[in-house]
């Protein structure tokens, strides 16, 4: 994998919905990926123009609508491929134009850009995260502060532990996470500094990761420690 992309981050909304988005732009070949398009579909063909760069795919970390919301009106514009795990499609019988799967450690190619593909199931059956030389997109598996929540269908706080675990042992400390949502921190924070500051990169036992990650009387869904 190579260090030659750049990335543009957008905050879109929805009533009580905020996500970021990401648009990889491959510096060579001016080949651009969107990681989970939602909402406000302006900032995407705005942005998308004041760049100018081709889009030929859109990577899905999960099939949750405030991750796929622009998937069709992105691939009527631009047709690109779309990407989400066989798992995922599979499991929720997700259907898109375009569609591909994949499996763990499968790896796309954005121009010259080589995208990892890596399993991380816990939120959704099928969750993944995209791996580029020095980046990582986990959409709602693992977010700044906390990991994604694991009583949706499919969701499971033990598979939840296997990805965590996966993720800390497989990527490098020095990569930058982008996930999904952000709860007070910003986005790009090394894995090094998660392992320090996120408390779910701490637990070392199965059974008690399980217990903290579905623990009662929560403040909300988002509330880690």
């Amino acid at each position: 994998m190579n260090n030659s992309c750049e990335i543009y981050e957008l905050k879109t909304g929805f009533f009580h919905f905020l996500n970021y988005s990401y648009v990889i732009v491959d510096r060579a070949t001016g080949t651009a990926a969107i990681v989970d398009p939602a909402w406000e579909i302006r900032k995407f063909t705005e942005l998308l123009e004041r760049i100018g760069v081709e889009v030929s795919a859109i990577l899905l970390t999960h099939s949750h609508e405030d991750h796929v919301n622009l998937v069709q009106p992105l691939v009527n514009l631009y047709q690109p491929k779309v990407y989400m795990s066989d798992i995922e499609i599979n499991y929720y019988h997700y259907q898109s134009p375009n569609l591909t799967g994949f499996g763990h450690k499968d790896r796309i190619r954005i121009g010259d850009t080589v995208i990892e593909c890596l399993l991380t199931p816990g939120h959704t059956a099928g969750s993944a995260c995209y791996l580029l030389h020095d980046s990582m997109f986990s959409g709602d598996t693992v977010f700044t502060e906390g990991c994604g929540i694991c009583n949706c269908p499919g969701g499971s706080p033990s598979d939840m532990y296997d990805s965590i675990q996966m993720i800390k042992s497989y990527v490098p400390d020095y990569v930058k996470v982008y996930p999904g949502h952000s709860f007070g921190k910003g986005t790009g924070h090394t894995l090094g500094s998660l392992k320090e500051e996120n408390i779910y990169f701490q637990i070392y036992k199965r059974n008690h990761f399980v217990d903290f990650r579905m623990r009662p009387n929560q403040k909300n869904i988002f509330s880690f420690k």
